[in-house]
């Protein structure tokens, strides 16, 4: 049984009044300051004067990691009961680290520790359903018990009637067999067609290869990027066909397991965590809405760099921005016809080849200058598995005409895990209270998107 690799950097860092500084800190956060302050992305996506609106209330959001602390101030009450998919001991309250309390933190906390100064989520409003896997961060795992878990979960969720799945995991292409590959984008597939929205993240290996990952890499999920403050696509983030969508992904703060009970952390997984909240904000006030209607809504709304409506590698559709899709959703388009091309090719069923040495296999896809032309590329994209914390590394694996092509597997063999880079923050000083045809939606649904606009900026 291969053993899994966690790559991870700890820093220290200390909140001050901008945000939070990573490096050598000799004193603990300003007692004056907030954590809710720090979270720039929330008031980069202008939460406050969304959550007058919709704060998600009514939607479940499953979040599928490697475990989660239920007993989290700033997420008491949040969860559902959830199911342990792992294979472990201890159930779905355990963890091996802080990746699955930060993302349900990301999405749905509720900032009640400190006196209302906590972690909030972007949607604190949705209930969580946690669904543990065995993502490495404990023992060892194998890429076919990754994936076969992660549909386990999908099947689940959709079973419990989570409107949202949020998969912050990823595995590298070369250990998967084909055959896993298909059970997994046939399950995707099947929690589509019954309604549910599946964001997944890309990966953070843009400048290690820049391998496609899967769940994320699969044509029945919402890929999901990362970009910074200024809406710039971010270093580390994943390019291919395969992004959809992007969202904020550096200095992202949350509840986690640390001792001071936050981390600031960086990675697709975050932005994926955030994209599925916003969708979560959107469905919460338009439940008659299909899955394909809110994702149309949220792609005809995205914040397009220089205003442009074309679909671009690095950003996909653009930059998510919930607060125009509850206020100027515009037409969300059929209910049952998807805007993302996942129908057009859907990998086959042929046997796996015998086990072999690990490879790379490489397959590129042209960038498009349009949303038509991205959407067709995105129907084939260079994918990969890759076990995500906030995504990683692995080869491609070609899809093309329908048949998984070239794919050089190992049974049974490592399967890297890259987990989202964090900072545990010091002790915090207490304070006072405080469908069918899959086609790019028609530029009749697209609202303006101002020129230049920053996403973010307020």
């Amino acid at each position: 049984m291969g053993h899994v690799q966690g790559r991870r950097r700890v820093f220290a860092a200390a909140l001050l009044a901008a945000g939070a500084v990573i490096g050598p800190v000799a004193a603990p956060a300003v007692a004056d300051e907030s954590i809710r302050a720090a979270q720039w992305h929330l008031d980069g996506m202008h939460a406050p004067e969304m959550w007058q609106v919709s704060k998600g209330t009514g939607i479940t959001v499953a979040v599928i990691d490697g475990g989660f602390k239920l007993d989290h101030p700033d997420l008491v009450g949040q969860f559902l009961p959830g199911k342990d998919f792992s294979g472990g001991s201890g159930g779905v309250g355990s963890y091996g680290d802080g990746h699955g309390t930060m993302m349900a933190s990301l999405i749905a906390g509720t900032g009640k520790s400190r006196g209302g100064n906590g972690a909030y989520g972007l949607a604190p409003g949705v209930r969580l359903l946690p669904l543990k896997i065995n993502n490495g961060s404990v023992g060892t795992s194998e890429t076919s018990d990754f994936l076969d878990q992660i549909g386990q979960a999908v099947n689940y969720a959709v079973d419990q009637g989570a409107k949202v799945i949020s998969i912050s995991q990823g595995a590298a292409a070369v250990t998967a067999s084909q055959d896993d590959v298909v059970k997994l984008n046939r399950i995707l597939a099947a929690a589509r067609a019954k309604g549910a929205l599946v964001f997944a993240a890309v990966g953070n290996e843009a400048q290690s290869g820049n391998p496609v990952d899967y769940p994320g890499g699969l044509p029945n999920v919402v890929g999901v990027g990362a970009v910074d403050r200024t809406g710039t696509v971010t270093d580390e983030s994943e390019h291919g066909p395969q992004v959809a969508l992007v969202a904020p992904g550096v200095d992202t703060l949350a509840a986690c397991t640390e001792p001071s009970g936050y981390c600031q952390g960086h990675g697709t997984s975050d932005a994926t965590a955030l994209a599925s909240a916003s969708a979560a904000l959107v469905w919460s006030v338009h439940k008659d809405w299909s899955a394909n209607q809110i994702l149309r809504v949220l792609i005809n709304t995205a914040g397009r760099a220089n205003g442009g409506t074309s679909r671009t590698d690095g950003a996909g559709w653009g930059a998510v921005r919930p607060r125009i899709a509850l206020t100027d959703p515009g037409d969300p388009g059929p209910a049952d016809v998807s805007p993302l091309p996942a129908d057009a090719v859907t990998p086959s069923a042929a046997p796996s080849p015998s086990p072999s040495p690990s490879a790379s296999a490489s397959a590129s896809v042209p960038p498009s200058s349009s949303p038509s032309s991205a959407g067709a590329a995105a129907a084939a994209p260079t994918v990969q598995p890759k076990a995500e914390a906030s995504s990683g590394s692995g080869s491609s694996l070609p899809i093309v005409g329908g048949v998984v092509a070239g794919l050089l597997v190992v049974a049974g063999v490592v399967f890297a895990v890259v987990r989202r880079r964090k900072a545990a923050l010091p002790p915090v000083v207490p304070q006072a209270p405080m469908g069918t045809p899959t086609l790019p939606p028609p530029p009749s649904h697209q609202p303006p998107v101002p020129p230049g606009d920053n996403p973010y900026a307020r």
